[in-house]
């Protein structure tokens, strides 16, 4: 996964301009960052990655309560 090619996105509730959570879709691994320090970053499989949105958006970490 090479930096130079990715499109890093804001999370949505982000309304800080320094500390948010960024992330950039590769062909195979999906890259996750915070935005205060860009050159450190984690990398999920993409399945993997669409599994644990699935299961944000589901409210699986917040015991039922999806908002």
């Amino acid at each position: 996964m090479s930096s130079d090619r990715l499109t890093w996105r804001r999370a949505r509730r982000c309304v800080s301009e320094d500390n948010c959570v960024e992330v950039a879709d590769g062909d195979q691994l999906v890259g996750v960052r915070n935005s205060q320090l860009p050159g450190v970053r984690l990398e999920f499989p993409v399945a993997a990655w669409g599994a644990f949105v699935a299961a944000v958006r589901s409210g699986h970490f917040d015991g039922g309560r999806a908002s």
